[in-house]
């Protein structure tokens, strides 16, 4: 899903598990106004109790799902305008995807909400902004920190920290403006 704004700052979303793109992108909405959005909608559907949900991979055949999920984001890009300023942002289990994509497609800043780095990515990131609810438990503050470890060694990174669980939050939401317009100014 696209929706149109300025083509020189795309920001491209990775939804949670048994989400859609639609969401994503309603979320993408909230905190980057002015920048063409693109959300994109998972490779693997499935039937929730009421409508038809997506995911990125499990962890069978892992390595084909993860060739198969990049070069779909590649191709998805190569749809719309080149810009200046390209950030991903990945929530949950789309954390995982907006670090590969990063890792393997010039970009200019990675968001992650409540997900992890990937073992696979080992390097050849640019700027990390890491979002996590002082209450999530799947993503705890023990991998936070591991995750924040990491990253140093490689980039620069910054967090987020707020009151809530494995969510979206105003909070975040602002952190992610501030991000967004520094990636602008680099």
């Amino acid at each position: 899903m696209v929706r149109p704004g300025d083509p020189e700052k795309t920001l491209v979303g990775f939804h949670g598990y048994a989400e859609t793109a639609e969401v994503n992108l309603a979320e993408l909405s909230r905190i980057a106004d002015g920048w063409t959005l693109v959300a994109i909608q998972a490779l693997h559907p499935f039937y929730s109790r009421e409508r038809v949900v997506a995911n990125w991979m499990t962890s069978q055949d892992r390595e084909l799902a993860i060739a198969d999920n990049l070069s779909y984001v590649k191709r998805v890009l190569a749809t719309i305008h080149p810009s200046k300023t390209l950030v991903f942002l990945g929530f949950s289990q789309g954390a995982a995807m907006a670090y590969r994509a990063a890792a393997s497609i010039r970009c200019d800043g990675v968001i992650a909400l409540a997900g992890d780095v990937p073992p696979d990515v080992t390097a050849n990131l640019p700027r990390v902004l890491i979002g996590r609810g002082n209450g999530d438990t799947w993503y705890s503050n023990e991998k936070l920190e591991k995750d924040l470890s990491f990253l140093r060694t490689i980039t620069e990174v910054s967090s987020c920290v707020f009151d809530g669980a494995h969510e979206w939050t105003d909070e975040f939401r602002s952190a992610t403006s501030e991000f967004l317009q520094r990636s602008i100014a680099l």
